[in-house]
């Protein structure tokens, strides 16, 4: 489809547009602005950042081939489909361009799993959060978006480095209280700085990659995939019982026995008995101190 151009914006704003491959289904929406112009591939074109022992899902490939022409990039996708591999990318080609590259995530316990996992993956690896500081000169630095945002109000020289920017589980910008701090880092990044953005599938995500072109005139890709390679499953655990029921399967069927039997099971358990009955029976068992908040 060929794009259209957003007057208010001066953004060239592509139709959305889903392949199947292998059956499992991409989409793709591009914004940028009308004055862009693209960087000519070198004559001798480097060999890829980072290679992979497996075959990369198409949503992977098209977001890393994103990523390797220098644009930035949000990432859609069911958690555990494999959103860490495009992470991975931009930090294999920051290393690789002699860049420095920032991993933010929105809490201290993630950030830490991620230095262990990028450390055991890369040489130049450092730790910023609240609590601890390892290596803070490191080419990839991982840290909480609070510090990130912090850095940036101080002017921190280090920021002036970085080339790309990888803002993990970004839906949090959603968050009533700490969504601000997602959105005053982004503004306060430099327009050279390249993103990806990791995300659980949100609604809005061309309204997101639309903004991040019109801020930071540059282009910004959406790669969105449906397919999720852990199954999702749903149980019922009725308290007392002696197990518990699958009641939606992982093809998405609703097994009425088994939610039939744990009804059954819940009815039948005399603490959640309704009425008189069970009000007498709840209180009899309950013993001073029960129901204190901690």
């Amino acid at each position: 489809a060929q794009p259209r151009l957003s007057l208010e914006t001066e953004l060239v704003v592509s139709d959305t547009s889903t392949v199947t491959i292998n059956g499992r289904n991409v989409t793709k929406f591009s914004a940028y602005p009308k004055d862009y112009v693209r960087e000519e591939s070198p004559q001798d074109p480097r060999p890829p950042a980072k290679t992979y022992p497996f075959t990369l899902d198409p949503f992977q490939q098209a977001s890393v081939n994103y990523i390797e022409d220098n644009e930035s990039v949000l990432v859609a996708a069911h958690t555990s489909a494999g959103k860490t591999v495009m992470a991975e990318y931009a930090i294999a080609k920051s290393l690789r361009d002699g860049q420095r590259v920032v991993y933010t995530s929105p809490i201290k316990a993630l950030s830490n799993q991620k230095f262990r996992d990028m450390q055991a993956e890369f040489d130049d690896v450092g730790l910023m959060t609240g609590d601890i500081s390892i290596n803070p000169n490191a080419s990839c630095l991982i840290m909480t978006t609070e510090i990130l945002r912090s850095m940036l109000y101080r002017g921190s020289e280090i920021m002036r480095e970085v080339a790309w920017v990888v803002y993990d589980e970004v839906h949090y910008m959603r968050d009533r209280e700490r969504g601000i701090v997602w959105e005053e880092s982004i503004i306060l990044l430099p327009h050279k700085v390249r993103f990806v953005f990791l995300s659980a599938t949100i609604p809005n995500a061309q309204q997101f990659a639309t903004w991040i072109a019109r801020l930071h005139r540059q282009p910004c890709h959406v790669v969105y995939t449906d397919y999720r390679p852990t199954p999702l499953m749903h149980y019922v655990f009725p308290a007392g019982s002696d197990g518990i029921q699958l009641v939606v399967d992982d093809q998405n069927r609703f097994r009425e026995e088994n939610f039939n039997k744990a009804m059954t099971q819940l009815a039948a358990d005399p603490m959640l008995g309704e009425g008189d009955e069970g009000a007498k029976k709840k209180r009899k068992g309950k013993k001073k101190g029960d129901g204190t908040d901690l």
